[in-house]
């Protein structure tokens, strides 16, 4: 039996931290705990969890401000943001400072570990897989597997885990049109499609940082009721 996965769960609201901690037994993950985003920050370095579970309303330090650090710190460790606002502009925040999903309270248990196992899954098989010496170049953009760094207009751009994922399929399938439920599975490893608007809140961010004009894109294409297109000319 492989070794529990690690997760980090950041939450000032200990019946919430309870009930995902007792959804956790039997299924091979260890959950540890933060009450704050300051006793978090410690654990994400003393602990070096697999996943980070953040709540975004902490006291003190806000969970934005932790994701912000971490990215700022080089860690690529996946982390699902938790909001009691259903207010697109948070989300959008939260995936701009470098989370990778995002729930919405209250929330399912049952979702919220499908949408770990998921991440988890495709953590592991990033680790797995040696990275392709693959260099995409199109006029203004270039993509470079190998060291997954983007450069547009010949700056470089830097990009979270997922966002380059994301870029890096489209890409990949560059002319062709990819559905929603194609990138849930490829590069959310969601193993069923789930209603969720995290794949358009990442195009907008990422169209923020490759387009010259995010509201008129020349490089990911909207396909209305499907999904996107990325447009190699």
């Amino acid at each position: 039996m492989p070794f529990p996965k690690t997760i980090l769960m950041i939450e000032d609201d200990a019946p919430t931290r309870e009930v995902v901690r007792m959804a956790c037994v039997g299924q091979n993950l260890n959950l540890i705990e933060a009450e704050t985003g300051e006793k978090g920050m410690e654990m994400i370095e003393k602990s070096e969890p697999d996943l980070v579970i953040l709540d975004l309303n902490l006291p003190g330090v806000s969970g934005m401000d932790v994701c912000r650090q971490l990215r700022a710190d080089g860690t690529q460790v996946p982390v699902i943001m938790l909001t009691a606002k259903n207010d697109t502009i948070d989300v959008v925040v939260g995936l701009e400072v470098g989370a990778d999903d995002y729930l919405t309270k209250p929330f399912e248990v049952r979702e919220l570990l499908a949408r770990v196992g998921a991440h988890l899954r495709r953590s592991e098989q990033a680790v797995a897989q040696a990275q392709p010496k693959t260099r995409f170049e199109f006029p203004g953009l270039i993509i470079d597997m190998n060291s997954r760094q983007v450069w547009r207009e010949g700056k470089e751009v830097a990009l979270t885990l997922t966002e380059f994922n994301l870029l890096s399929l489209l890409a990949s399938q560059a002319g062709q049109v990819v559905s929603r439920g194609e990138l849930l599975r490829k590069v959310w490893g969601y193993e069923v499609e789930i209603e969720t608007r995290t794949v358009d809140a990442h195009v907008y961010r990422l169209r923020k940082k490759i387009e010259r004009d995010s509201e008129k894109p020349h490089y990911i294409h909207s396909v209305p009721g499907i999904g996107y297109r990325f447009v190699a000319e």
